[in-house]
């Protein structure tokens, strides 16, 4: 059972699940106002339809001792398809880059590094990052404090222009 469209339920349940994963099926049907066998028949096709990813635990960086987090900027001296999929794949391997984005403009790329400490991170961007092939510069930017955190996306805007 694939949906192509989302109803004001579905939006409901991945609303939930998105604020927590881990709530019994029986919970998230109360939640959402349906009874439990439709509300799992409805998580299994939104989970087949692509719009879950997954279910992870959201950990807490500082306390696995990951104390240094870098936001850095890549460019590439080409920006050919190939040399763009080649950098790509490079960084999957690195286990420092928790995030990788292609930009457009000045940067090609920006990678959120997480590491344990500073001398860490120095030794993966001068060992793996500056040396990596095609890389022409690097910049980077140590975050100071984190003062929002939300995964996922604003599902409330969408449930708002169902009912709009």
């Amino acid at each position: 059972m694939k949906r192509s469209k989302l109803d004001t339920i579905d939006l409901q349940i991945l609303a939930a699940l998105q604020e927590d994963g881990r709530i019994t099926n029986v919970d998230l049907a109360k939640k959402v106002g349906i009874s439990a066998p439709p509300c799992l028949r409805r998580v299994r096709a939104l989970e087949e339809a692509g719009f879950i990813r997954g279910y992870h635990a959201d950990v807490e960086p500082k306390a696995l001792g990951f104390e240094v987090t870098v936001f850095v900027m890549v460019g590439l001296h080409s920006q050919a398809e190939s040399d763009l999929k080649a950098f790509e794949t490079y960084v999957m391997g690195l286990e420092l880059v928790r995030e990788c984005h292609m930009l457009n403009g000045e940067i090609d790329f920006i990678l959120k590094c997480v590491a344990p400490d500073l001398a860490t991170f120095q030794s993966f961007l001068t060992e793996h990052l500056t040396p990596a092939p095609n890389v022409e510069s690097v910049r980077t930017s140590l975050t100071i404090r984190q003062s929002k955190y939300l995964p996922g996306v604003p599902v409330e805007m969408l449930e708002e222009m169902l009912e709009g």
